[in-house]
């Protein structure tokens, strides 16, 4: 499974969780907070995708970075991700 869709999988939870409804249509230009999840459902994807996962990219970053889109948030996690695999 790539990380796009690890991520999709997770909003999804999040919003069932949360009783939050997602925008029909997600893809790379998909302004986060138009999204359908709230801060807290960010919070809650954050930790969750660190679960799945098994990082927060965001606790590792030397300067922090807010992604705006959907595909921004894939992009960083999929860095932490090949950097993970690379033992770095």
């Amino acid at each position: 499974m790539t990380i796009e869709q690890q991520v999709r999988d997770a909003m999804i939870q999040v919003a069932e969780i949360s009783d939050c409804q997602l925008v029909s249509e997600i893809n790379n230009d998909t302004v986060l907070l138009q999204s359908g999840l709230d801060s807290l459902g960010f919070a809650m994807l954050v930790a969750q995708l660190e679960e799945d996962l098994g990082f927060d990219p965001f606790t590792q970053m030397a300067i922090a970075v807010y992604p705006s889109t959907f595909g921004d948030f894939v992009s960083i996690y999929q860095q932490y991700a090949d950097q993970q695999q690379d033992g770095q």
